[in-house]
């Protein structure tokens, strides 16, 4: 069984891990956050215009989760995240679907925002920090949880 000092010096070694995969892994980071901001114009717009095309936000989102997965693989990511975003994947456009579209399309939304902030976050304190902070930001204490490392 593992002492709490142990339990620490293992969370301290993986943040460590994490902030030094995000740094590796920047500029694919970049990228993906500069096309979930390019896309999250046309694909909120489409949720309001009530069009079809909002389920290809997916798409987009499951990519940010498979990177942030990568950025520390063996860890599983926070529960709560992990259920938002199963709630807003996997879904096929029905045209029933037009006649319940909040109850149906805003889980889509959900998932999408949540793993862009985390993307968000990653890309922030990877350019930001040079180690991880005692006295942490907002920022990177969330991107913390995502991991289950606070």
């Amino acid at each position: 069984m593992s002492t709490l000092k142990e339990i620490k010096m293992d969370e301290d070694k993986q943040r460590v891990r994490l902030l030094r995969n995000i740094k590796k892994n920047l500029p694919r980071l970049e990228q993906l956050l500069d096309e979930s901001s390019r896309l999250s114009e046309d694909f909120i717009y489409r949720f309001y215009h009530q069009s079809f095309k909002v389920y290809h936000l997916q798409g987009i989102t499951e990519e940010m989760v498979v990177a942030l997965e990568e950025l520390l693989l063996g860890r599983k990511l926070n529960s709560w995240f992990l259920e938002i975003v199963k709630g807003g994947t996997g879904k096929k456009f029905t045209t029933a679907d037009n006649f319940r579209w909040l109850k149906t399309t805003h889980s889509i939304l959900e998932a999408f925002f949540h793993a862009r902030y985390f993307l968000e976050m990653a890309v922030r304190y990877g350019k930001s920090l040079e180690s991880p902070p005692d006295m942490m930001p907002s920022g990177w204490a969330a991107l913390l949880y995502l991991y289950n490392l606070r």
